[in-house]
């Protein structure tokens, strides 16, 4: 039990260490909300400082990698693309109520950061544990799959929504994927698709957070917060999915099982 309870506490701030710039933003997200002091200077312009700030600090500090910063750079331009999309005028899946400078159109530059929080810390968490997998399927098979996901973001306005079609596919296609991941000395094993929906989860949690902060609403929000549909799981499934797709481009897939592997269970 002792060394459970250790092994688990590690995990914790494992998991802490490599979300520092996803907690960062929440933190910023929340604290404004409450208490923004400075004058002539839009919230939403501080949030995306703050960030630009924070991103400079972790590279100057070695907190952060260059190859994880490609990452963030790759995620913003991904999710600016799909901002300007879901936030003009003919679509409205969502809008962001408060001024700002630094933006493009209909979206503050700060947004393209919290889709980047998502790719840092999976850049990051797969170093901190040293990520190894199983039955991991051919990694251009799943780039196709992502990108057909991507692209539903953007067709499910105007043709059939294949969401769930995408789903049933990634569910089948990393169905058989083990991950495994080292906290101590021995590597600990999880399906992919349960780590997936875990990080999925945690995310959704974030969004409600947001959302009450203000940041950004959803239309059915306008006249007063509620929380955001557990439908939207689905949605930040397939980004989770599309996102870690994305940094396999960076990382090697080590596609068997370590021999140091042990299951969670045990």
């Amino acid at each position: 039990m002792r060394s459970f309870i250790k092994e688990f506490w590690l995990f914790g701030l494992k998991q802490a260490y490599a979300s520092m710039f996803g907690g960062f933003l929440l933190a910023v997200m929340m604290v404004t909300r409450y208490w923004y002091p400075l004058e002539g200077l839009h919230r939403y312009d501080f949030i995306f400082l703050a960030a630009v700030g924070f991103q400079l600090l972790m590279l100057v500090t070695r907190l952060e990698t260059l190859r994880e910063s490609l990452v963030i750079v790759v995620f913003h331009l991904v999710a600016t693309v799909m901002e300007l999309f879901k936030t003009s005028d003919a679509i409205g899946s969502w809008t962001y109520p408060e001024e700002y400078v630094f933006g493009i159109a209909t979206v503050p530059l700060f947004t393209g950061f919290m889709y980047s929080a998502i790719g840092s810390y999976i850049a990051r968490v797969w170093r901190i544990f040293n990520f190894q997998y199983s039955a991991y399927p051919g990694k251009w098979y799943t780039v196709v799959l992502v990108v057909l996901i991507y692209l539903n973001f953007f067709t499910h306005h105007f043709i059939w929504d294949m969401r769930w079609l995408l789903l049933t596919a990634s569910c089948v296609m990393f169905f058989k994927t083990g991950i495994y991941f080292k906290i101590r000395r021995t590597h600990r094993y999880m399906p992919l698709l349960v780590g997936w929906f875990l990080v999925a989860l945690f995310i959704w949690f974030a969004e409600n957070i947001a959302t009450y902060c203000n940041v950004w609403i959803y239309p059915d929000q306008a006249d007063g917060w509620h929380m955001v549909s557990v439908s939207k799981l689905v949605s930040w499934f397939l980004l989770m999915q599309l996102s870690f797709v994305l940094v396999t481009m960076i990382n090697d897939i080590q596609g068997h099982r370590p021999a140091d592997a042990r299951v969670l269970s045990k």
